[in-house]
């Protein structure tokens, strides 16, 4: 009864009405302890996880995953130049009519003169650009003396007087009516999104990691590089579009091989540095764009880098989990012993035995299972929408910041520079919050910010501009945060398919975007973002949380599964099932002396009052029994 008593006193009157597990929840002293609870977790969770055994003995993060994260993210830098440099290479020109004709009858005119005589003028006696003075057979003293008064539209090209810049503008002529052309290059950019995604995803899964990555940067190599010769503005859009397929593939691709190499918080560290690279280089090629002054040298530059680095690609190794869930357990175990001989480590044999196919037959999936099994389905659905979200406030904040005419280098330099701050916080944030509720706080703050915005005078430039500023600094960590939220959720068999799904999403969201804000210049634009982040909240709830989760690797979402990642809660709950009971009164000890230490003695606690309490397995099993239903 004295024990019954003590139980009592420590545990509280708890209510084992489940029929499946055991809850025993302690105390929340201060934030040490639920740190504590929280790494025996994690620490029972690695213990069922095979693999995650096998990496640590092969050191979780040696010389092997510092060569594997540094040639993934190399690219990453080097992707920037494909992705974003449209912005500069399309950067706005001020034509005017071709007038050499007049070069006949006055070869000797400057170029000042010969646009007096053949450019009309507009009130504020600039001059007007896409018209000209119709040409007439005089010479050039009657020109001079009577002026020329009837004008029309070019007739023999445009000129660029004044351009500082060789761009796609001043190429092409894409001017005077040939606009639209321009604005296809962002319409074909997400086309290839759309289709890279899927067409990626989908080969990865199939064909491994390692041959898809080699694909993309085969991929940046021909087409990125080879923009640099284009002879027309069509078979610029025709590389442009498989650019974006590459650059998506790798983008699924880099992230898949590298969460499934690496274990526990590495995981998501890994990401945000990936992001955290992608964002300097974009300042890089913000600042080689500032220097370089012809489109056409800045694709070279930014091109020439592949060739060394797919030389050096060898180095990389497929993923092993993937190896496992194909059924090729033998080449798994040879890419396992390369890491550890690469970090000077040994595995223990008995580790790699231990390393089979789950229930001794290959699993087999396909992009149908996103629709028939009920786990995949919400996954896919709920961050497909997250995705969707967070895609269209990203675009409509871009160009609304565009939208005030700011310099094209501000605009790409400074939220660049404020994402690597956020990014890295997200590190902490992770770690201590999990992937949840630090999702569920950038999209707060996104979605404050969002509101502030919606409300404030448009009159106040400069304090919308900071704004809109601090907004790009929210979005920053809520993408890297679902990018690892969402990779983690699913399985290793399906998980470049899955990423490519909800990238699908993504583009979605953007082209949505640029629809919507093309048709009205309203704050319309800014509310739906408020009711987007309102969204992205209430889907982000309906997934199970992922910190301190070993990777899933089958389809197969067991009951138990289901019920452990519902009740994830951020109060220290120490989850027992039947099976697993045995385990805790065998290190009962070791948790009783570590809770015991971590605890703040009060004045006139008695120690018995204090003492935790362990029951035992058959008590425990004994009190579910007595449970009314």
């Amino acid at each position: 009864m004295k024990e019954e008593s003590s139980s009592k006193t420590m545990f509280g009157s708890q209510d084992l009405r489940d029929t499946h597990r055991h809850e025993i929840s302690f105390p929340s002293q201060n934030w040490s302890l639920e740190m504590l609870l929280r790494r025996l977790k994690a620490i029972d969770a690695k213990r069922d996880d095979k693999f995650a055994s096998v990496m640590g003995a092969i050191g979780e993060f040696g010389t092997f995953q510092w060569r594997l994260v540094a040639l993934t993210f190399i690219p990453s830098i080097l992707s920037t130049f494909f992705m974003f440099s449209h912005h500069f290479l399309l950067t706005a020109q001020r034509p005017y009519c071709n007038t050499s004709w007049i070069l006949e009858v006055g070869p000797n005119l400057t170029e000042d003169e010969q646009l007096n005589l053949t450019l009309p003028r507009a009130p504020n006696g600039s001059f007007l650009t896409c018209l000209m003075y119709i040409p007439v057979p005089w010479d050039l003293d009657s020109i001079i003396h009577f002026g020329l008064n009837y004008t029309e539209t070019c007739k023999f090209g445009w000129i660029y007087p004044f351009a500082h810049t060789h761009s796609l503008i001043n190429e092409f002529d894409l001017v005077c009516g040939n606009e639209p052309y321009k604005e296809n290059g962002q319409t074909v950019f997400m086309s290839g999104i759309l289709t890279g995604s899927l067409l990626f995803g989908f080969l990865s899964d199939k064909l491994g990691r390692y041959p898809i990555i080699l694909l993309s940067l085969l991929g940046f190599l021909i087409f990125g590089f080879g923009t640099a010769f284009v002879s027309s503005f069509y078979q610029y859009l025709f590389f442009r579009f498989f650019v974006a397929q590459a650059s998506v593939g790798y983008a699924i691709c880099s992230v898949s091989l590298v969460m499934e190499w690496l274990v526990g918080e590495h995981r998501a560290q890994a990401v945000i540095l990936q992001h955290c690279f992608l964002t300097i280089g974009v300042i890089f090629l913000t600042g080689l764009a500032y220097k370089v002054d012809h489109w056409r040298l800045l694709c070279l530059l930014g091109g020439m880098p592949m060739f060394p680095l797919i030389c050096n690609i060898w180095v990389l190794r497929e993923s092993p989990r993937w190896l496992m869930v194909r059924g090729k357990v033998e080449e798994a175990k040879k890419v396992l012993c390369y890491a550890a001989e690469v970090n000077k480590k040994t595995i223990p044999l008995n580790l790699l035995n231990e390393l089979q196919i789950p229930g001794k037959k290959v699993t087999k999936a396909s992009i149908l299972d996103f629709y028939t099994n009920h786990h995949l389905f919400k996954v896919v659905l709920a961050m497909g929408c997250v995705w969707f979200t967070v895609s269209y406030i990203s675009f409509t904040l871009s160009l609304k910041l565009n939208d005030f005419g700011l310099d094209i280098y501000f605009v790409q330099v400074v939220p660049s520079i404020l994402a690597v701050p956020a990014r890295l916080c997200c590190v902490i944030l992770l770690e201590y919050f999990g992937r949840k509720w630090t999702l569920n706080l950038t999209l707060f703050l996104l979605t404050f910010t969002c509101l502030f915005l919606l409300f404030l005078p448009q009159e106040l430039k400069s304090t919308v501009i900071l704004m809109l500023v601090l907004a790009e600094f929210s979005m920053a960590g809520t993408v890297s945060i679902f990018f690892i939220y969402t990779a983690e959720l699913l399985p290793t068999v399906l998980r470049s398919t899955g990423l490519g799904m909800v990238s699908l999403a993504w583009a979605a969201g953007a082209i949505s975007s640029m629809a919507i804000f093309k048709q009205t210049k309203t704050q319309l634009p800014i509310f739906f973002c408020c009711l987007c982040c309102i969204l992205a909240l209430c889907f982000s709830s309906l997934v199970p949380e992922t910190v301190n989760r070993p990777l899933r690797d089958s389809i197969e979402y067991t009951s138990r599964e289901s019920m452990e990642a519902k009740d994830r809660m951020d109060v220290p709950m120490v989850m027992i099932d039947e099976e697993s009971m045995s385990d805790v009164v065998a290190d009962s000890e070791v948790t009783k002396n570590t809770m015991f230490n971590s605890m703040t003695f009060q004045p006139g606690d008695s120690l018995p009052s204090m003492a935790l309490e362990v029951p035992s397995r058959d008590s425990l099993v004994q009190t579910r029994k007595d449970q009314p239903p």
